[in-house]
């Protein structure tokens, strides 16, 4: 997929949140001026929209160039592909709002607004997780290549983005990839954001310590917890990470069943890896029953922790052969070991989300060339 490292075009960028609107540019997969923020003034129309507008008007001004393009993330639901936000739960006050037409008008840009998993994924597939394993793949001497990728943020919500073959996939209702609606494998009339996400840590070390769930602490204390190096119930946090990991794990095979492609995992819960990635590998790589009593893979591909530094090198070198053409003397190498690998953003979250956004604007403006 096309990468912009080196392209001179700028665009202007948003990260709109319940509390602020912060506002930057990006050029060459970089920022260009300083972000700043913005009330969101999620609760009056009129002010969050006067606050939008004024701030890409102070963004403009610290342009070194005239910006090619207005593209950022707003919550969902909206209608992403027509700029209508429909009803995001964190900015009440937008309820079918025509936001991307208004920009369009009042800057004479081409506005693209996309939900952040979206834009988070686009941007790994972009210059993050996906390069970088392809790029290990070909200096290992692997013909092994991916072009597509499942991007996951695990944190205060459980989100999901889908790049095919170097497009972002946004779906008829721009509702793709949305894998916190997936069903919760342990708890199954509940759904799987409920065991994967921040409060989901929570409750499970709350209940696991004897706490009360307004007493447990944050992820980042759990996982210190987890690891031996700060006070506290280690079993307990542990065990929160361990079942995060199997209902995320859960949800990601339902997902890669149908995809295919490489899985990247993002958000405030990701520094905790160590402590849910091999349980996310371990579901996916499980199996089902026969009617038999016969055990076999629930993927047909073999998944491989990234992050784990045996099972890289077994997914790198897979089972790579030479055969020859039949009829000739000619020699093809074959690469027979059908996997997916599940590793941590190679960006960070936030980064990985601006280049996306970055990305995407400037590839649909290659196309309308």
């Amino acid at each position: 997929m096309q990468q912009y490292t080196n392209d001179n075009r700028i665009v202007t960028t948003l990260d709109a949140g319940g509390t602020n609107f912060v506002f930057s540019a990006m050029q060459a997969n970089r920022p260009v001026v300083e972000s700043f923020a913005l009330p969101s003034n999620a609760d009056n129309l009129d002010l969050s929209l006067a606050n939008i507008v004024a701030g890409f008007r102070r963004v403009q001004g610290q342009l070194p160039a005239p910006p090619v393009a207005i593209s950022f993330a707003f919550p969902a639901p909206a209608d992403y592909f027509n700029g209508i936000i429909v009803s995001p739960g964190n900015l009440p006050a937008y309820r079918d709002v025509a936001l991307g037409p208004m920009l369009e008008d009042r800057f004479g840009l081409p506005t693209f607004i996309n939900n952040d998993g979206d834009l988070f994924a686009y941007g790994e597939a972009s210059a993050g997780f996906l390069p970088y394993v392809n790029g290990l793949l070909e200096m290992a001497g692997s013909p092994k290549r991916y072009r597509n990728l499942f991007g996951v943020t695990l944190g205060t919500g459980f989100g999901g983005g889908i790049v095919r073959d170097g497009a972002l996939f946004v779906g008829d209702n721009s509702m793709a990839g949305e894998i916190w609606l997936a069903r919760h494998k342990l708890e199954r009339d509940t759904n799987a954001e409920e065991g994967a996400s921040i409060r989901a840590v929570r409750r499970v070390y709350a209940a696991e310590a004897g706490l009360r769930f307004e007493d447990a602490p944050e992820p980042k204390v759990i996982y210190e917890i987890a690891e031996g190096h700060a006070a506290g119930n280690r079993a307990a946090a542990q065990k929160a990470f361990r079942r995060m990991g199997e209902v995320a794990g859960d949800a990601i095979a339902q997902a890669i069943t149908l995809l295919d492609g490489l899985v990247v995992i993002g958000g405030g819960i990701a520094a905790a890896h160590r402590q849910f990635l091999p349980a996310i590998v371990d579901e996916m790589n499980g199996t089902y029953q026969a009617p038999s009593g016969e055990r076999f893979p629930r993927l047909a591909q073999r998944a491989f922790n990234l992050e784990d530094p045996r099972q890289l090198e077994a997914f790198l070198k897979g089972e790579t052969k030479e055969l020859t053409v039949p009829g000739s003397s000619r020699k093809v190498k074959f690469d027979g070991l059908q996997r997916t690998g599940v590793g941590i953003s190679r960006l960070g979250t936030s980064e990985a989300t601006a280049i996306g956004a970055y990305a995407f604007a400037l590839s649909n403006l290659d196309e309308r060339t």
